[in-house]
């Protein structure tokens, strides 16, 4: 080597050792001053990073001019420039605590959950990552009084319910937008990617006088990121041994100076048929579905709001026969339930370019189903447009005032008689336009105590006027105490065909006793909170009773007829009222604990033979209990996350008198345990067991699907009056039903993935 070049590469080597120098500190938590162990400390030009140790300190070496970034669970990122600082003691503040969390849900209105009259539940995405899931559906299962009902053995479709009411009876908005209904809550719910999710609203009780039909029961917002807030790549992958396969990608960009793109795109993969249970069909249904969503955000003057968000999603879901192919779909061959599910949705939100603080959004679906139910085809479209404008106004110095106006379309057609002129035959699709106006009054009425009056009026063109009217008082009292008493009516029109998935499958014949008109209730909430802090431990509690009365109530009668479903306005009354208690308990920045109980009495009285009978409707178990436990080891970067739930006895549906399934299911519980390593401030790895227990309802009964082995009712035989006969063949006098679930049927199953996280 030339002497001149070797001269070259010692001065080189020179400059950068001086431009290196180690710097020392300490993170602590800037209120209590105690150290923050596991802090990540970074140099903002390099990959360099290293962790806090149990007494928050740490040592780095960096170029003179770099800046560090701190970042630790459950506080704010800041960065520090050193300067000529060899040692910093560096303070961070706590992230605003979910108590203090920003809702929109309850009023329509950007408000502080503390200062909402109206209780409302935040769950964020760290929450949803206790218990990694491919959807919002099954995420949702460590909700206390929340709870993800399969409704079909073999399709395995489902829906939420809500303090025991079925799920129609709850209202899915995206951003505020009522496009998760009718066929989209049987199977949409399946394609929303929690990737992209910046927290979930839950409102339990009526919000019709907002919202309008479907929140009659309650209501779960699911609030997207915002592409001006989102890190700049997410990338979620999860496998498991039951080769389900999940990837979650989240990217956001610039378009010019003036706009923000979010894309993300959600990819599932189930084609792994198994049989644990010996009953010659599939135990899970086999899904391959791809969602894409795309959030533009418009920078305006004075930072008005502009957003369009746009979603495309596709599903090939099957359940059935083992021996199920394509090409026995719609034949008495192999049986099967083949589902083609294809989706568009369009969300924006425009504020107006006034002085006034006035808000147009609006929302516009599209449907397409293509199932077929062993030889019963299904063929639906349906299409919403929704279009609603607020009006945000302060009057005077205790008032804040909500105007609003919405109008939403409704277009829904298939082959099933539910679209059939039954005069001519022809085919007559269902269009109904329902316009609607509310006003909403937000009382302070003093420095404790606030006063909410609502009232909504809605124009349906059958069943004319509906107003559905609303009260809500909040008393701040001292100790950080708040009560609060919620009264209020709800409304729904219900679409038996896209809400009743076992009128599809062709096990039993649709009967209508009657022209069906809308269902009604009225319902009184009482909630009380307070909130501990000791130091470094913190203790929240939340405690709510409710009582629900419906009017008109249109529930499936699956007990008069085993080969009928029969509808018709409940002659008499139907209730839900219970208690859900739900505690929180922190300790330092290592564990954290989540638990709730609901208990209640669903249940609907209607004269017979002159004498009221009270009973209790199907799959609505009387008691539940939710938990989730957080230990964190903070230097090593390590978590670990156990949840479960645990339902107490329901009634199920069965066939007859002879049925020997039985007529309860036990006490049931599903519990998971997760474990989770940083690897650096962008990757962190996960795995662990799901269904500890491995507990399936085939453990408790002698067969879930009744008659698999003759799917098509072959051997079936009947008698004079047309009743299923006993015979050799068929002991217990039964036909094919898929309707006997309660539970998911999949056992143990070991998990795995990576999740990586670029923020800049």
């Amino acid at each position: 080597m030339k002497p001149y070049l070797l001269a070259f590469l010692f001065l080189f080597a020179g400059i950068t050792v001086a431009a290196q120098r180690t710097i020392h500190g300490e993170v602590v938590d800037g209120k209590t001053g105690e150290p923050i162990a596991g802090a990540t400390v970074a140099a903002a030009d390099s990959s360099v990073a290293v962790f806090c140790d149990v007494k928050g300190k740490f040592k780095i070496s960096i170029t003179s001019s770099a800046s560090l970034v701190i970042t630790a669970t459950g506080f704010e990122t800041k960065s520090v420039l050193p300067g000529n600082k060899e040692h910093l003691i560096i303070l961070l503040t706590s992230l605003q605590k979910e108590l203090d969390a920003v809702v929109v849900s309850g009023t329509m209105r950007s408000v502080r959950k503390t200062d909402s009259p109206v209780p409302v539940e935040v769950y964020t995405p760290q929450f949803l990552k206790k218990n990694p899931s491919p959807s919002i559906f099954e995420a949702l299962q460590n909700v206390n009084g929340v709870r993800p009902q399969l409704n079909c053995s073999v399709c395995n479709t489902g829906d939420i319910h809500i303090n025991g009411l079925e799920g129609p009876y709850t209202m899915i908005t995206i951003d505020g937008m009522p496009i998760v209904s009718s066929l989209a809550s049987v199977y949409g719910l399946f394609g929303i990617p929690t990737q992209l999710i910046e927290r979930v609203e839950i409102v339990k009780g009526p919000a019709s006088g907002l919202y309008g039909s479907e929140a009659i029961g309650g209501l779960i917002n699911i609030i997207t990121r915002s592409p001006d807030k989102a890190p700049l790549l997410t990338a979620n992958f999860m496998t498991t041994s039951w080769r389900e396969h999940n990837l979650d990608i989240g990217t956001k960009f610039k378009i010019g100076s003036k706009a923000s793109s979010l894309l993300g795109i959600n990819y599932f993969n189930y084609q792994h048929p198994l049989d644990r249970n010996n009953d010659y069909f599939t135990d899970v249904a086999l899904q391959h579905r791809i969602s894409v969503f795309n959030k533009l955000s418009f920078a305006r003057k004075n930072n008005r709001v502009a957003t369009v968000a746009g979603r495309y999603f596709y599903e090939n879901r099957w359940g059935g026969d083992m021996r199920y192919s394509k090409r026995f779909r719609g034949t008495d061959s192999i049986y099967g339930e083949s589902i083609y599910t294809s989706r568009w949705e369009l969300i924006g939100n425009y504020q107006l370019p006034v002085k006034e603080r006035m808000m147009f959004s609006f929302s516009a679906t599209g449907h397409q189903q293509d199932s077929y139910y062993g030889t019963v085809p299904y063929l639906g479209k349906q299409r919403i447009a929704f279009g609603q404008l607020t009006w945000d106004k302060q009057a005077g110095t205790s008032h804040n005032l909500l105007l609003g106006s919405a109008v939403r379309y409704n277009f829904y057609d298939d082959n099933s008689t539910a679209t059939t002129d039954t005069l001519n035959g022809n085919n007559n699709p269902d269009k109904t336009i329902i316009p609607g106006l509310f006003l909403q009054d937000e009382w302070k009425t003093g420095a404790k105590h606030t006063l909410l009056l609502g009232l909504r009026y809605d124009h349906h063109p059958i069943h004319k006027s509906i107003f559905t009217p609303r009260i809500a008082w909040k008393w701040s009292m001292k100790d950080k105490q708040i009560l609060r008493l919620n009264a209020g009516t709800g409304f729904r029109v219900v679409s038996l065909f896209t809400e009743e998935h076992a009128a599809l499958t062709g096990a039993r014949a649709v009967e209508l006793k009657e022209s069906l008109n809308p269902e009604r209730s009225v319902n009184v909430n009482l909630n009380y909170s307070r909130s501990y802090h000791w130091k470094t431990v913190s203790f929240n509690m939340d405690v709510s009773a409710w009582y629900s009365y419906f009017s008109n109530q249109i529930i499936a009668d699956y007990d008069t007829d085993p080969d009928k479903i029969i509808y018709k306005n409940l002659d008499g009354y139907a209730l839900s009222k219970g208690a859900t208690l739900n505690l929180e308990l922190n300790v330092g920045h290592r564990f954290k604990s989540l638990a709730g109980i609901t208990i209640q009495d669903v249940a609907k009285v209607e004269k017979v033979q002159g004498q009221k009978l009270k009973v209790q409707p199907v799959l609505t178990e009387r008691w539940s209990g939710t938990w989730a436990i957080t230990y964190v080891f903070p230097a090593a970067g390590f978590t670990i996350d156990y949840t479960g739930n645990i339902y107490g006895p329901m009634r199920l549906p069965l066939l007859s008198a002879t049925d020997p399934r039985p007529g309860q299911s036990p006490v049931w519980s599903i519990q998971n345990i997760q474990f989770s390593k940083l690897l650096n401030k962008k990757a962190e790895l996960f795995g662990g067991i799901k269904n500890l227990l491995n507990w399936t309802p085939a453990k408790n009964t002698p067969f879930i699907i009744a008659r698999s082995h003759d799917p098509f009712d072959k051997k079936v035989e009947y008698d004079g009056a047309g009743n299923i006969k006993a015979t050799a063949e068929n002991p217990y006098a039964l036909s094919f039903d898929p309707s006997y679930v309660y539970a998911p049927n999949q056992g143990i199953r070991f998990f795995g993935g990576i999740r990586f996280t670029l923020k800049k």
